[in-house]
């Protein structure tokens, strides 16, 4: 897999990696504070690929901070080279396991969006564990997204988008469900315009999307995620406590490379 073709990438000071960050029991890592205007509206993107959707969306909004989140060390290093060349000063590009950053990094209510489009399905019921859409995560979603944050999906797999469905349903205390919206920089007859979007799109799959959004919830359901986030952050207690291992990310790449 080699998205470079060969080429030499350098990432610049738009690439950071894993063990670029503070220990995960140091306290919460905001990453706002990676950019010069760290008080800008603040969007992730779980599974950046090329970086394509980041670089066609932040041109169209310069006063919002965009971190993309890729493990896939070959995309990473496309994504942060590309990024660099065109000198977008509101995307970082971090190489790591977006859930691990979900769950040990991160503090609250930070985000107003959250993106994850085209995830790898996993499609073997013995490997659902790996997808990134869980009860858990849902709830670290709802945590660090601000109220009212949304947390976007699209995919082509009709699995998987069951399993989306399946969530959201369960979980609709956290999140109402509405429909997805395509962003301003996705071209006439696309979801959102990524690489993977317009290679599926030519094999004529078909695309289903959703849009969460963050409800309120119960003072006792707030108390439970922050004491969950706490213990974890803090590696105590039980096994889903122990610190993020960066040479074994729970996921893996998507097993369609471009």
């Amino acid at each position: 897999m080699d998205p470079a073709r060969g080429k030499t990438l350098d990432v610049g000071n738009f690439g950071i990696t894993q063990a670029q960050l503070p220990a995960h029991d140091a306290g919460p890592f905001d990453p706002r504070n990676l950019f010069a205007s760290p008080k800008n509206s603040f969007e992730m993107e779980i599974g950046t690929g090329k970086g394509t959707f980041l670089v066609q969306q932040a041109v169209r909004q310069p006063d919002t901070n965009f971190l993309g989140i890729e493990w896939t060390a070959e995309f990473w290093r496309y994504a942060a080279d590309r990024v660099r060349r065109r000198e977008l000063d509101n995307i970082r590009v971090l190489h790591t396991d977006a859930t691990e950053l979900c769950r040990f990094w991160l503090p609250d209510e930070i985000a107003t969006v959250i993106h994850l489009y085209f995830s790898d399905p996993w499609p073997k019921s013995r490997h659902n564990k790996r997808r990134v859409i869980q009860d858990e995560t849902l709830l670290h979603f709802h945590r660090i997204l601000k109220m009212g944050g949304e947390l976007r999906l699209v995919t082509d797999h009709v699995e998987l988008w069951k399993w989306y469905q399946d969530h959201a349903t369960r979980n609709a205390n956290l999140f109402d469900i509405k429909p997805f919206v395509s962003p301003e920089s996705a071209k006439e007859g696309e979801m959102v315009g990524t690489n993977f979007e317009r290679k599926f799109a030519r094999e004529g799959r078909p695309f289903m999307a959703m849009t969460l959004v963050k409800r309120q919830v119960p003072m006792a359901v707030r108390v439970a995620q922050r004491s969950m986030h706490h213990s974890v952050g803090n590696s105590v207690g039980n096994s889903s406590s122990q610190p993020p291992n960066p040479r074994s990310f729970s996921r893996h790449p998507d097993p369609f490379p471009l």
